[in-house]
């Protein structure tokens, strides 16, 4: 209504605001030069509450570049749903983004954020496999803020009064969860295997374990056609077929099957470091009674999927350059410790796996950091959504038993190939 007001008053007078506004104004920086001043930073739903206390350390030094917090959904593919949506309409409601490392390369192609300077940002005191997740076309466009990797949690309780260790192997695991379970009123093995994101890490992590890929470095060249992915996708196959994956898991993400071995059902659960807090808290039918230990493979420890997210600045940002001091702030070591000990989540620090007081704490970070630097990322591609979507519809469909392993995997390069060429 201002600028009605002003055309009322002249053309000339119009003109004269317009080109005082265009000559003060920073492009991405919200009409302020010098890229500073008040910021969003877009989450999926901070489900233990640490990340706000964290932002108002900030926000009581930096009072002109507050940061307030946007919690988009749990669900990860709704939070980057909704994160896209603001990316393409080029709102700029969210300056900072926190997101999946797996999203680094599509969101970089795509151009919905913006490179980031290596030397402002402390990558050397990183573990290193997380640098690689936040980086696209030999740029980083990124931060690793937290990381991730699976671990078998295992009833050792069970396990000990049977005289055995925890499986190194896919042979030992199978063993173990189709003999000794049944004995203990317990269900065998389970993961995340509804179909969405989580299916696709743990088929990804079958196919990794037994020695194959996906696609090629490049994200363009499909390499799953092999027996490798075949053992592997017929590892789980065999699990539900056999019974000792219950068809039950066939319905489990994160927080089902968590809660599951948490209730004492299970004797083996694959999960994220986080379940290791719940089922060791008060109310936990295994709380005294488990242990976690590498994920296994065909022959010896496995391979976990690289999890966890990245910090990347939106090329709408407002205040691109607190945005930038936000992002060297939240993986500062400081703030760091305390996404681990508030936030339970593990931190990127390479450091912070070997300090005495947190091992002492949290017990499961010398397996967790094995975990991680053995770990490797879920396929790159800049067309990330359609392959998680190819891999997870056909994981679903040999683990129900609707396609034989060598069917689904000559389906799943035929897809694949179908998603590389689009442009």
């Amino acid at each position: 209504m201002r600028w009605i007001r002003a055309a009322g008053r002249g053309l000339l007078a119009l003109a004269v605001v317009l080109c005082g506004h265009a000559a003060s104004a920073g492009p991405g920086d919200g009409g302020r030069d010098d890229g500073r001043g008040p910021m969003t930073l877009a989450t999926a739903g901070d489900l233990t509450g640490y990340l706000g206390p964290v932002l108002e350390g900030w926000n009581r030094t930096h009072p002109g570049e507050r940061v307030s917090l946007v919690e988009l959904p749990d669900s990860a593919d709704e939070t980057r749903a909704q994160m896209i949506t603001d990316l393409k309409s080029g709102g700029g409601r969210f300056d900072v983004l926190n997101i999946d490392v797996a999203w680094t390369s599509e969101f970089a192609a795509a151009g919905w954020i913006a490179p980031l300077e290596r030397d402002r940002f402390p990558l050397p005191s990183f573990l290193p496999p997380v640098v690689d997740t936040a980086t696209y076309d030999g740029k980083l466009h990124a931060v690793p803020y937290v990381t991730n990797a699976g671990m078998l949690f295992y009833r050792k309780d069970v396990l000990d009064g049977e005289g055995e260790r925890p499986p190194r192997t896919w042979a030992e695991l199978e063993r173990q969860a189709r003999t000794l379970a049944p004995r203990h009123g317990l269900a065998g093995y389970a993961g995340q295997f509804l179909p969405y994101e989580g299916l696709t890490v743990n088929a990804a992590e079958a196919v990794y374990s037994a020695g194959g890929t996906i696609l090629g470095d490049d994200g363009e060249r499909v390499t799953v056609d092999s027996a490798a992915a075949r053992s592997g996708l017929g590892f789980l196959a065999r699990g539900v077929r056999d019974g000792w994956i219950p068809r039950e898991a066939l319905t489990f993400k994160e927080e089902e099957s968590r809660q599951a071995f948490q209730d004492g059902r299970l004797l083996f659960l694959r999960n994220w470091p986080y379940a290791y807090a719940g089922a060791s808290g008060p109310g936990s039918a295994v709380a005294g009674k488990f242990g976690a230990v590498p994920l296994p493979g065909p022959d010896g420890p496995g391979t976990s999927v690289l999890g966890g997210s990245n910090l990347a600045v939106s090329t709408h940002a407002r205040h691109p350059r607190s945005a930038r001091d936000l992002i060297a702030y939240l993986t500062s070591e400081q703030v760091q410790r305390r996404v681990l000990t508030e936030g339970a989540l593990p931190p990127v620090r390479a450091a912070l796996y070997t300090d005495p007081a947190l091992v002492r704490a949290f017990p499961y970070l010398p397996t967790l950091r094995a975990s991680v630097l053995a770990a490797e990322p879920r396929p790159k591609s800049p067309h990330y959504e359609q392959v998680s979507l190819a891999v997870q519809a056909v994981a679903y469909d040999v683990m129900a038993q609707h396609q034989t392993p060598e069917a689904a995997v000559r389906r799943l390069a035929a897809e694949l190939a179908a998603i590389a060429r689009r442009r």
